[in-house]
Protein backbone atom coordinates (compact mmCIF):
# COMPACT_ATOMS: atom_id res chain seq x y z
CA UNK A 1 0.00 0.00 0.00
CA UNK A 2 1.33 3.43 -0.91
CA UNK A 3 1.10 6.42 1.46
CA UNK A 4 1.71 9.87 -0.02
CA UNK A 5 1.66 13.28 1.66
CA UNK A 6 3.20 16.64 0.97
CA UNK A 7 6.20 15.61 3.07
CA UNK A 8 6.79 11.95 2.24
CA UNK A 9 6.14 9.13 -0.22
CA UNK A 10 6.28 5.51 0.94
CA UNK A 11 7.16 4.31 -2.57
CA UNK A 12 10.74 5.32 -1.75
CA UNK A 13 10.97 2.07 0.23
CA UNK A 14 10.78 0.10 -3.03
CA UNK A 15 14.10 -1.55 -3.81
CA UNK A 16 15.58 -0.86 -0.38
CA UNK A 17 17.52 -3.88 0.91
CA UNK A 18 16.75 -4.52 4.57
CA UNK A 19 19.37 -6.08 6.79
CA UNK A 20 18.14 -8.80 9.17
CA UNK A 21 18.86 -6.73 12.29
CA UNK A 22 17.44 -3.41 11.03
CA UNK A 23 15.11 -1.34 13.19
CA UNK A 24 12.28 0.62 11.60
CA UNK A 25 10.82 3.39 13.76
CA UNK A 26 7.32 3.92 12.37
CA UNK A 27 5.16 6.43 14.22
CA UNK A 28 2.31 8.76 13.35
CA UNK A 29 3.55 12.37 13.20
CA UNK A 30 3.96 14.11 16.57
CA UNK A 31 4.00 10.90 18.55
CA UNK A 32 7.61 10.96 19.72
CA UNK A 33 9.49 9.98 16.57
CA UNK A 34 12.65 12.01 17.18
CA UNK A 35 12.56 11.01 20.85
CA UNK A 36 12.46 7.33 19.88
CA UNK A 37 15.27 7.83 17.37
CA UNK A 38 17.37 9.36 20.13
CA UNK A 39 16.58 6.50 22.50
CA UNK A 40 17.58 3.97 19.84
CA UNK A 41 20.79 5.88 19.12
CA UNK A 42 21.72 5.90 22.81
CA UNK A 43 20.89 2.22 23.33
CA UNK A 44 22.65 1.03 20.18
CA UNK A 45 25.71 3.30 20.20
CA UNK A 46 25.88 3.45 24.03
CA UNK A 47 27.38 6.91 24.07
CA UNK A 48 25.90 10.30 24.89
CA UNK A 49 28.18 11.97 22.32
CA UNK A 50 26.48 11.25 19.02
CA UNK A 51 29.05 10.86 16.22
CA UNK A 52 26.79 12.63 13.72
CA UNK A 53 23.46 14.41 13.46
CA UNK A 54 20.61 12.19 14.60
CA UNK A 55 18.89 12.62 11.21
CA UNK A 56 22.02 11.20 9.53
CA UNK A 57 22.38 8.34 11.98
CA UNK A 58 18.66 7.55 11.57
CA UNK A 59 17.54 8.83 8.16
CA UNK A 60 13.90 9.38 7.24
CA UNK A 61 13.89 7.22 4.14
CA UNK A 62 10.64 8.44 2.60
CA UNK A 63 11.08 12.16 3.39
CA UNK A 64 10.81 14.23 0.19
CA UNK A 65 13.11 17.03 1.34
CA UNK A 66 16.10 14.69 1.15
CA UNK A 67 17.50 13.07 -1.96
CA UNK A 68 16.68 9.36 -2.02
CA UNK A 69 20.06 8.79 -3.67
CA UNK A 70 21.85 10.40 -0.73
CA UNK A 71 19.71 8.66 1.90
CA UNK A 72 20.26 5.24 0.32
CA UNK A 73 24.01 5.79 0.10
CA UNK A 74 24.13 6.89 3.73
CA UNK A 75 22.21 3.80 4.88
CA UNK A 76 24.31 1.48 2.74
CA UNK A 77 27.49 2.88 4.30
CA UNK A 78 26.37 2.52 7.91
CA UNK A 79 28.30 -0.08 9.88
CA UNK A 80 26.27 0.21 13.09
CA UNK A 81 22.89 -1.44 13.51
CA UNK A 82 20.56 0.69 11.45
CA UNK A 83 17.48 2.41 12.89
CA UNK A 84 15.42 4.08 10.19
CA UNK A 85 12.68 6.66 10.60
CA UNK A 86 9.35 6.64 8.79
CA UNK A 87 5.79 7.87 9.23
CA UNK A 88 4.50 5.07 6.98
CA UNK A 89 2.09 2.58 8.65
CA UNK A 90 2.86 -1.12 8.64
CA UNK A 91 0.94 -1.99 5.42
CA UNK A 92 3.19 0.39 3.45
CA UNK A 93 6.48 -1.03 4.75
CA UNK A 94 8.54 -3.96 3.50
CA UNK A 95 8.41 -6.91 5.90
CA UNK A 96 11.41 -9.08 6.73
CA UNK A 97 11.86 -11.57 9.54
CA UNK A 98 14.38 -10.35 12.08
CA UNK A 99 13.68 -6.68 11.44
CA UNK A 100 12.23 -4.86 14.45
CA UNK A 101 9.27 -2.56 13.80
CA UNK A 102 8.71 0.05 16.53
CA UNK A 103 5.53 2.11 16.75
CA UNK A 104 4.93 4.84 19.34
CA UNK A 105 1.35 5.78 20.18
CA UNK A 106 0.18 9.00 21.80
CA UNK A 107 -3.13 10.39 23.01
CA UNK A 108 -4.55 11.86 19.77
CA UNK A 109 -5.87 14.91 21.64
CA UNK A 110 -2.27 15.80 22.44
CA UNK A 111 -1.17 15.03 18.89
CA UNK A 112 -3.67 17.52 17.48
CA UNK A 113 -2.26 20.40 19.54
CA UNK A 114 1.36 19.35 19.05
CA UNK A 115 0.76 19.34 15.30
CA UNK A 116 -0.38 22.96 15.59
CA UNK A 117 2.98 23.90 17.10
CA UNK A 118 4.84 21.83 14.51
CA UNK A 119 3.15 23.46 11.53
CA UNK A 120 3.46 26.95 12.98
CA UNK A 121 7.23 26.47 13.30
CA UNK A 122 7.74 25.30 9.71
CA UNK A 123 9.49 27.55 7.21
CA UNK A 124 7.43 26.70 4.14
CA UNK A 125 9.78 28.48 1.75
CA UNK A 126 12.68 26.50 3.17
CA UNK A 127 10.63 23.32 2.92
CA UNK A 128 9.91 23.94 -0.77
CA UNK A 129 13.56 24.75 -1.54
CA UNK A 130 14.62 21.49 0.10
CA UNK A 131 12.05 19.53 -1.93
CA UNK A 132 13.23 21.13 -5.17
CA UNK A 133 16.89 20.40 -4.38
CA UNK A 134 16.13 16.77 -3.49
CA UNK A 135 14.08 16.20 -6.66
CA UNK A 136 16.83 17.75 -8.79
CA UNK A 137 19.47 15.51 -7.23
CA UNK A 138 17.32 12.44 -7.91
CA UNK A 139 16.65 13.52 -11.51
CA UNK A 140 12.93 14.06 -10.89
CA UNK A 141 10.64 16.88 -12.08
CA UNK A 142 10.50 19.96 -9.91
CA UNK A 143 7.62 19.63 -7.42
CA UNK A 144 4.89 22.22 -7.36
CA UNK A 145 4.83 24.60 -4.43
CA UNK A 146 2.06 23.63 -2.02
CA UNK A 147 0.39 26.48 -0.13
CA UNK A 148 1.11 26.82 3.57
CA UNK A 149 -1.72 25.65 5.84
CA UNK A 150 -4.10 28.53 6.71
CA UNK A 151 -3.33 28.39 10.42
CA UNK A 152 -3.87 32.07 11.16
CA UNK A 153 -7.46 32.18 9.93
CA UNK A 154 -8.69 29.60 12.44
CA UNK A 155 -8.87 29.47 16.22
CA UNK A 156 -7.14 26.75 18.23
CA UNK A 157 -10.47 25.02 18.66
CA UNK A 158 -11.30 25.20 14.94
CA UNK A 159 -7.93 23.71 14.04
CA UNK A 160 -8.48 20.93 16.58
CA UNK A 161 -11.81 19.95 15.03
CA UNK A 162 -10.47 20.21 11.51
CA UNK A 163 -7.83 17.64 12.47
CA UNK A 164 -10.30 15.40 14.34
CA UNK A 165 -13.05 15.43 11.68
CA UNK A 166 -10.80 15.14 8.62
CA UNK A 167 -11.99 12.11 6.60
CA UNK A 168 -9.22 12.25 3.98
CA UNK A 169 -8.10 8.66 3.29
CA UNK A 170 -5.06 7.80 5.46
CA UNK A 171 -3.05 7.02 2.32
CA UNK A 172 -3.42 10.63 1.15
CA UNK A 173 -2.73 12.81 4.19
CA UNK A 174 0.17 13.38 6.55
CA UNK A 175 -1.81 13.87 9.75
CA UNK A 176 -5.35 13.63 11.07
CA UNK A 177 -7.12 11.68 13.78
CA UNK A 178 -8.14 9.06 11.22
CA UNK A 179 -4.59 8.83 9.85
CA UNK A 180 -3.07 8.51 13.34
CA UNK A 181 -5.40 5.82 14.66
CA UNK A 182 -5.18 3.76 11.47
CA UNK A 183 -1.40 3.87 11.74
CA UNK A 184 -1.46 2.68 15.35
CA UNK A 185 -4.15 0.13 14.55
CA UNK A 186 -1.89 -1.45 11.91
CA UNK A 187 0.62 -2.24 14.67
CA UNK A 188 -1.96 -3.00 17.35
CA UNK A 189 -3.31 -5.85 15.25
CA UNK A 190 0.23 -7.33 15.05
CA UNK A 191 1.29 -6.54 18.61
CA UNK A 192 1.87 -10.21 19.49
CA UNK A 193 4.38 -10.63 16.66
CA UNK A 194 7.93 -10.84 18.11
CA UNK A 195 9.13 -8.36 15.48
CA UNK A 196 6.69 -5.64 16.59
CA UNK A 197 7.28 -3.29 19.53
CA UNK A 198 4.52 -0.93 20.70
CA UNK A 199 5.42 1.99 22.95
CA UNK A 200 3.29 4.73 24.47
CA UNK A 201 4.39 8.34 24.68
CA UNK A 202 2.83 8.64 28.14
CA UNK A 203 4.85 5.67 29.41
CA UNK A 204 8.06 7.19 28.07
CA UNK A 205 7.27 10.40 29.95
CA UNK A 206 6.38 8.69 33.22
CA UNK A 207 9.17 6.07 33.27
CA UNK A 208 11.81 6.91 30.68
CA UNK A 209 14.49 4.71 32.23
CA UNK A 210 12.19 1.71 32.54
CA UNK A 211 10.93 2.05 28.97
CA UNK A 212 14.47 2.41 27.62
CA UNK A 213 15.50 -0.76 29.41
CA UNK A 214 12.43 -2.57 28.10
CA UNK A 215 13.24 -1.48 24.56
CA UNK A 216 16.87 -2.56 24.92
CA UNK A 217 15.65 -6.01 26.00
CA UNK A 218 13.34 -6.25 22.99
CA UNK A 219 16.21 -5.24 20.71
CA UNK A 220 18.51 -7.80 22.30
CA UNK A 221 21.00 -5.11 23.34
CA UNK A 222 23.00 -5.53 26.55
CA UNK A 223 23.74 -2.18 28.20
CA UNK A 224 26.16 -2.19 31.16
CA UNK A 225 24.41 -0.98 34.32
CA UNK A 226 26.84 1.87 34.89
CA UNK A 227 25.96 3.44 31.53
CA UNK A 228 22.21 3.69 32.09
CA UNK A 229 22.08 6.92 34.16
CA UNK A 230 23.91 9.00 31.54
CA UNK A 231 22.01 7.43 28.63
CA UNK A 232 18.63 8.12 30.26
CA UNK A 233 19.62 11.71 31.04
CA UNK A 234 20.69 12.25 27.43
CA UNK A 235 17.24 11.08 26.28
CA UNK A 236 15.37 13.75 28.26
CA UNK A 237 13.77 16.66 26.41
CA UNK A 238 15.98 19.13 28.27
CA UNK A 239 19.12 17.36 27.06
CA UNK A 240 17.83 17.08 23.51
CA UNK A 241 16.77 20.73 23.50
CA UNK A 242 20.26 21.78 24.62
CA UNK A 243 21.86 19.89 21.72
CA UNK A 244 19.77 20.98 18.72
CA UNK A 245 22.78 20.88 16.35
CA UNK A 246 22.67 17.11 16.75
CA UNK A 247 19.02 16.35 17.55
CA UNK A 248 16.75 18.56 15.41
CA UNK A 249 15.87 16.90 12.08
CA UNK A 250 15.91 18.55 8.66
CA UNK A 251 17.60 21.83 9.50
CA UNK A 252 16.64 24.62 7.12
CA UNK A 253 12.89 24.02 7.25
CA UNK A 254 12.21 25.41 10.74
CA UNK A 255 11.72 29.00 11.84
CA UNK A 256 13.37 28.10 15.12
CA UNK A 257 15.31 24.85 15.61
CA UNK A 258 14.91 25.00 19.39
CA UNK A 259 11.18 25.44 18.83
CA UNK A 260 11.08 21.87 17.52
CA UNK A 261 11.18 20.81 21.19
CA UNK A 262 8.93 23.66 22.28
CA UNK A 263 6.68 21.75 24.66
CA UNK A 264 4.98 18.39 24.93
CA UNK A 265 1.45 19.88 25.13
CA UNK A 266 0.35 16.85 27.16
CA UNK A 267 -3.14 17.39 28.54
CA UNK A 268 -3.46 20.92 27.13
CA UNK A 269 -6.66 19.88 25.38
CA UNK A 270 -8.41 20.05 28.78
CA UNK A 271 -8.10 23.84 28.63
CA UNK A 272 -9.46 23.91 25.08
CA UNK A 273 -12.42 21.51 25.16
CA UNK A 274 -15.50 21.80 27.33
CA UNK A 275 -17.54 18.78 28.39
CA UNK A 276 -19.64 18.85 25.23
CA UNK A 277 -16.49 18.95 23.10
CA UNK A 278 -15.00 16.04 25.00
CA UNK A 279 -18.14 13.94 24.43
CA UNK A 280 -17.98 14.81 20.76
CA UNK A 281 -14.32 13.77 20.61
CA UNK A 282 -15.01 10.51 22.44
CA UNK A 283 -17.82 9.70 20.01
CA UNK A 284 -15.55 10.33 17.03
CA UNK A 285 -12.79 8.09 18.39
CA UNK A 286 -15.27 5.34 19.28
CA UNK A 287 -16.53 5.35 15.72
CA UNK A 288 -13.03 4.71 14.37
CA UNK A 289 -11.35 2.10 16.59
CA UNK A 290 -12.16 -0.88 18.79
CA UNK A 291 -12.72 -0.35 22.55
CA UNK A 292 -9.54 -2.18 23.61
CA UNK A 293 -7.33 0.02 21.45
CA UNK A 294 -9.26 3.11 22.52
CA UNK A 295 -8.72 2.29 26.21
CA UNK A 296 -5.01 1.58 25.73
CA UNK A 297 -4.44 4.69 23.64
CA UNK A 298 -6.14 7.06 26.11
CA UNK A 299 -5.03 5.45 29.36
CA UNK A 300 -3.27 8.03 31.53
Amino acid sequence: MRYVGRVYDSSRWQGFALRPDDIIISTPPQCGTTWTQMICALVILQTTELPDRLSNLSPWLDMLTQSRTVVMARLDAQAHRRFIKTHTPLPGLPWRDGVTYICVARDPSDVALSMDDHLANMDWDGFHRARVAAAREDGLPEPQRAPAPPLDVMTDRERFWRWVDDDTPPTETASSLLRSVRHIESFWSERDDPNVVLLRYHDLKSDLGGEMRRLADRLGVDVPAERWPSLVEAATFDSMRSNTDRTVPSQGIWKDDAGFFKRARSGAWRDLLDEKDQRRYRARVSSLIAPDLDAWLHRS
